[in-house]
């Protein structure tokens, strides 16, 4: 079993940064895909970032892409998603997720274990 708790999520203005930690217990992290996903109301949850086990590959959605940076430290069994120049748009829950042995794909229901979420409201 893999579990994950997402922190760091809050109220920003637009144009600040946050950033979010996902912290892992369990078996496998050093040997797991991870992804952070969000879902904002009314809408699906959508991708937003995803990292290679060991890090050497990270991926990225188009409107992230350049202001959200995803990284981990194995060590801590803990991964985590700096966001700057934040905009209205970037409300919503953001979760993390672990697709263990397997590859950082885009797409939901390649991950088997997520988080509670962390709530990102940047007003406008």
């Amino acid at each position: 079993q893999v579990q994950l708790v997402e922190s760091g999520g809050g109220l920003v203005q637009a144009g600040g940064s946050l950033r979010l930690s996902c912290a892992a217990s369990g078996r496998a992290f050093s040997s797991s895909a991870m992804g952070w996903f969000r879902q904002a109301p009314g809408k699906e949850r959508e991708f937003v970032a995803s990292i290679s086990w060991s890090g050497g590959s990270t991926y990225y959605a188009a409107s992230v892409k350049d202001r959200f940076t995803i990284s981990r430290v194995n060590a801590k069994n803990t991964v985590y998603l700096q966001m700057s120049s934040l905009k209205p748009e970037d409300t919503a829950v953001y979760y993390c997720a672990s697709n263990p042995y397997g590859l950082p794909k885009s797409t939901p229901n390649e991950y088997g274990y997520w988080g509670q979420g962390t709530q990102v409201t940047v007003p406008s």
